[in-house]
């Protein structure tokens, strides 16, 4: 099976080749970076203004972008994005800062996940990516293919075949049973959220993010964190890429990229640990003790 994934943007000079979910700058020697259109679907290589636009919502800079193309609350620089967030540059200054306050409040109270469900009061959330740690897809048919997905590309359905990583079921219904599971992926949600209705049979995943909730940042979709409205001190992401928790390394489970290997154990191996870590009081302590490990 060939190693790149799917589903981020695509084009038609793309549709010959596979997809992926991360971003496309080199991360880890692990994760082979072959242009696909798994690779635009999944990860999204922009390759044409419109493209871009389409990923990352008409907006032409380099800052961390929230969904409707407003910096991230963080990056809000009052002095200099007058014209950016509606143009009110001839308004007498405290108008500007009082404007400038607003938008800043709402990028901070707006939070991605709802409140927390009563069966999940008490425990800790997990984010857990979908491609290479969950599942691998690829447009080329296999034999074993766990879920064959019809996803629609420039007009064209074009046929996904999706492998299970080994033990991903124990894997998902224990963490159901622990935690509350957010599945967060960069994948689109035409891709990703099919997968997961397949995937998902105990209903381990209370929300799913797609690509439009992650911040684009130095040429990566990064999963921030910050935005979920969770503490962060019982916050916990699983995820191959290191560049989708390059905001919270602390708060990650490393995974190692996964493609076709059926002798992989890593997923029933973390289970034990993901026991103790449901009971932990400081996660940072544990966390950073399997990361030495």
């Amino acid at each position: 099976m060939d190693n790149p994934s799917i589903i981020t943007q695509v084009s038609k000079e793309e549709a010959k080749t596979p997809l992926r979910e991360k971003g496309h700058l080199p991360v880890s020697s692990k994760k082979p970076r072959r242009r696909s259109i798994f690779h635009a679907i999944i990860c999204c290589l922009p390759q044409s203004d419109d493209n871009a636009n389409q990923v990352l919502g008409s907006s032409n800079n380099n800052t961390s972008l929230l969904p409707d193309g407003k910096s991230s609350a963080t990056q809000v620089l009052c002095s200099n994005e007058a014209e950016a967030l509606g143009t009110i540059e001839h308004k007498p200054p405290e108008t500007f800062n009082s404007y400038c306050r607003k938008i800043t409040e709402t990028a901070v109270t707006h939070h991605l996940l709802p409140e927390v469900k009563a069966q999940d009061n008490g425990k800790k959330c997990v984010v857990i990516d979908l491609d290479e740690t969950l599942v691998h897809s690829s447009f080329k048919p296999v034999n074993n293919a766990d879920f064959i997905i019809p996803v629609e590309i420039d007009g064209n359905v074009h046929q996904v075949y999706v492998l299970k990583r080994p033990y991903v079921d124990e894997f998902l219904k224990r963490m159901g049973e622990l935690f509350e599971c957010v599945l967060f992926t960069a994948s689109l949600s035409k891709y990703a959220d099919p997968v997961a209705d397949l995937l998902d049979k105990w209903g381990a995943f209370r929300t799913r993010l797609f690509r439009e909730s992650c911040v684009f940042h130095q040429g990566n979709y990064v999963k921030d964190l910050s935005r979920l409205g969770r503490d962060l001190n019982k916050l916990i992401i699983i995820d191959n890429s290191p560049a989708s928790y390059v905001f919270h390394p602390n708060n990650a489970v490393p995974i190692a990229s996964w493609f076709d290997d059926m002798s992989d154990t890593e997923l029933l191996d973390l289970i034990p640990f993901f026991e103790r870590l449901s009971k932990e009081e400081n996660i940072f302590t544990l966390l950073q003790e399997h990361k030495s490990s």
